[in-house]
């Protein structure tokens, strides 16, 4: 079967507990675009950050997540979920079906404060720099129960990832 049809759970599939990426179309199959099947498990929460050059979409597909994309009247460091902007937007908790769009340079963010995982269908443009950002994420991941926010400063800094907050796992 060639590459360019993926079948329900297939894929090249990245785990850790903090996070479960599933490779569904990639750069290498001549695609500008990745498009994941991200599972985000309770207590995750990927931090505000932004872009310069890439842009985004999500998709929910089960649980409800909190989603968080527009420029806040304030960016307080330690955490997202009050922000407000000036046209009065706020933090969604979405569910199915709900889905977020994030231009380059809008500050965005996602966290998963259920108890159960949230599956979503996650675009990044340009390919490929999410793939190789994911793949090296999950060996930070891999090695400890603990998010070393050093090596993750460090992986953001080189794939156009601009942290306002930072990522977090505290598990239910």
């Amino acid at each position: 079967m060639s590459d360019l049809i993926v079948p329900a759970g297939q894929g090249r599939v990245l785990a850790t507990d903090k996070q479960e990426v599933t490779f569904k179309v990639t750069g290498a199959q001549g695609s500008v675009v990745s498009i994941f099947e991200v599972v985000v498990p309770p207590g995750f929460d990927v931090g505000a950050h932004s872009h310069r050059n890439s842009q985004e979409f999500f998709y929910v597909l089960e649980g409800e997540p909190d989603l968080l994309a527009f420029e806040p009247i304030e960016r307080t460091p330690e955490g997202w979920q009050n922000w407000e902007s000036a046209a009065g937007d706020r933090v969604v908790h979405a569910g199915p079906g709900d889905c977020m769009f994030v231009p380059a340079g809008c500050p965005h963010a996602f966290r998963n404060a259920t108890d159960k995982p949230v599956r979503m269908l996650f675009q990044s443009y340009p390919a490929p720099d999410h793939e190789h950002y994911f793949e090296e994420i999950v060996e930070i991941f891999a090695s400890g129960r603990s998010v070393d926010a050093e090596a993750i400063q460090d992986l953001r800094d080189r794939y156009d990832i601009n942290p306002i907050t930072p990522l977090r796992f505290e598990p239910r």
